[in-house]
């Protein structure tokens, strides 16, 4: 019995030392690349919607942060100051940004997102999670309300919104925990979720997706 507790300090250890090491080489959250100053508050609850939407399509994730950063130098931050432009201005802005494939639908399903946010919670996301009960299911559906996210974009927004919403924690989806195993750390949510403070899970969810598409990241250990 002793050896078995000994074996299971050792390696919850081990797992500790992981999780550390893959948050501070590989944990920056889409969100922090994007310039996103992520709080629970409506304004960077809209810019992390935003960015969800342009990460839903077929494009490389790298395109759509630098996207992010050009509608954010537009002054584009609330949903309100994104109604304000035209649509042939939200073009060009994508098209700077590399996200040329896909500009002119994306540029509607901006104006279409802000205009339900506007209309249904108020420009609010913390409407829509309160009246979800914050249960991370009702907020997924409800998500994928705005044209362009699906079920992918909707994890996305969960796995970088659990960083302030405490109330979907664990938001691990199978990507994350496909990186989990390459890492050898623990598949289960609630195991995955104890091994850091509730807020940093949101980075180790980034760096475990960053393994779980490109394995060799761990050979640098």
């Amino acid at each position: 019995m002793p050896d078995s507790h000994a074996r299971k300090d050792k390696n919850a250890a081990v797992h500790r030392d992981t999780t550390r090491w893959l948050i501070e080489q590989h944990g920056a959250t889409f969100a922090a690349d994007a310039g996103i100053t992520l709080q629970d508050k409506p304004a960077p609850l809209w810019q992390l919607l935003v960015l969800s939407l342009l990460l839903s399509t077929r494009i490389r994730s790298d395109i759509a942060v630098a996207t992010a950063r050009e509608l954010w130098s537009e002054g584009w931050r609330t949903p309100q100051h994104l109604r304000e432009s035209t649509w042939q201005q939200r073009v060009r802005t994508l098209g700077r940004g590399g996200y040329t494939r896909y500009d002119e639908s994306t540029a509607t399903r901006l104006d279409q997102a802000a205009t339900l946010l506007l209309d249904r919670w108020d420009g609010d996301l913390r409407r829509l999670r309160d009246e979800a009960d914050g249960d991370p299911r009702r907020i997924a559906e409800a998500v994928q309300e705005f044209r362009g996210i699906g079920p992918a974009g909707a994890a996305i927004f969960l796995r970088e919104v659990q960083a302030v919403w405490p109330q979907v924690r664990p938001s691990v989806d199978d990507l994350v925990l496909k990186g989990a195993k390459e890492a050898g750390l623990p598949t289960d949510p609630a195991t995955l979720a104890t091994l850091v403070d509730g807020r940093d899970l949101a980075s180790l969810a980034a760096a475990l997706v960053r393994v779980a598409r490109n394995p060799d990241l761990l050979t640098d250990r």
